[in-house]
C-alpha cells in the first residue's frame, strides 16, 4: 500500500499525470502501475504515460516525454509563451539536424531541424497549460525563429509577437539582437523594432 501512496503523492506533485520512468526512479515496481490501471485509477496516455482519470491530457507534455530531443519552438513556443492569440494547427519542434525524424513524420508535429550549436542556444523550461514543465526556446529565440525564412514567414504573426513582447514584459533587447545577428535575421528584427518603438 505504501508504493501505492507513492504513485498519489508523485500524481499530486506532477498535475495527475506520471511516467514509467519516473515511478522506476522513484524505486517503485512498475506493477502498481498494473494494478492502478486494471482497478481504473490510471488511464495509459500514450506507451509510459499515464494519466488519471479526471485529469486532461497534456498533449506538450506526452510529446516532450516521448521526443526527448524535441524542443517546441516557432508558434508553439509563441503560444506557450503568451505573445499569441492563435491556437496553433500543429506543435512544432526542432530537433539537432542528425536527428533521425521519420517516425515523426505521420505525428502532429511540425518538424524542424537545426545544427547542434544553433540548436542549444535559448533552451529554457517553461509551463504548459496544464502545469508540466516541457523544454521550450526562450522568448528572443522564439522571435528570431519566426522571422527567419520566406516561405513560413507570416508578418502578421511576427508583428502581433514583437508587439505583445515589448508591452507585456520586460524585452531583452541586447539579448534579441544577440540572437538576430546569429540566426541570422538582424535586418528583419531591426526593422520590426524600429517601427514598434
Amino acid at each position: 500500500m505504501k508504493y501505492k501512496n507513492k504513485i498519489e503523492n508523485m500524481l499530486k506533485k506532477y498535475n495527475g499525470i506520471i511516467t514509467a520512468s519516473q515511478i522506476t526512479d522513484a524505486g517503485i515496481p512498475r506493477y502498481y502501475l498494473s494494478i492502478m490501471l486494471k482497478n481504473h485509477e490510471l488511464t495509459k496516455a500514450d506507451r509510459g504515460v499515464y494519466v488519471q482519470p479526471e485529469v486532461w491530457e497534456d498533449e506538450l507534455f506526452i510529446l516532450q516525454y516521448k521526443y526527448k530531443r524535441g524542443i517546441f519552438s516557432h508558434e508553439t513556443a509563441l503560444d506557450i509563451h503568451g505573445l499569441t492569440d492563435r491556437m496553433p494547427g500543429h506543435y512544432v519542434m526542432t530537433f539537432p539536424a542528425n536527428y533521425n525524424t521519420t517516425k515523426l513524420k505521420q505525428k502532429i508535429i511540425k518538424i524542424k531541424k537545426s545544427k547542434l550549436k544553433i540548436y542549444e542556444l535559448g533552451i529554457v523550461e517553461a509551463l504548459t497549460a496544464c502545469g508540466n514543465k516541457v523544454k521550450v526556446y526562450d522568448v528572443e529565440r522564439t522571435l528570431c525563429d519566426i522571422c527567419r525564412g520566406k516561405k513560413e514567414f507570416d508578418i502578421q504573426l511576427v508583428n502581433e509577437a514583437l508587439k505583445n513582447y515589448l508591452k507585456n514584459r520586460k524585452p531583452d533587447i541586447y539579448k534579441l539582437m544577440k540572437y538576430a545577428k546569429i540566426l541570422r535575421v538582424k535586418n528583419k528584427i531591426q526593422k520590426y523594432m524600429e517601427i514598434l518603438l
